[in-house]
């Protein structure tokens, strides 16, 4: 009967997760609560995208019912 061997951890895996978060952190650090005006804006754009993307579907969909 073999017994297996065990295997050491990797540590270079380690290092890099350690880097990553040092990278997340330093993003959130730089982050900023949007302004009034910024916010109203991001809303405002979404709006028009959602809405474009339901009108073009509605299109497409009263294309596929007539044929």
């Amino acid at each position: 009967m073999n017994i297996p061997e065990l295997k050491k951890p990797d540590l270079k895996g380690l290092n890099l997760n350690e880097e990553l978060f040092r990278k997340y952190i330093r993003v959130l650090k730089l982050a900023r609560t949007p302004t009034r005006e910024e916010f109203s804006k991001i809303g405002l754009v979404s709006g028009i995208g959602i809405c474009i993307i339901g009108l073009v579907g509605f299109i497409i969909y009263e294309i596929m019912t007539v044929f």
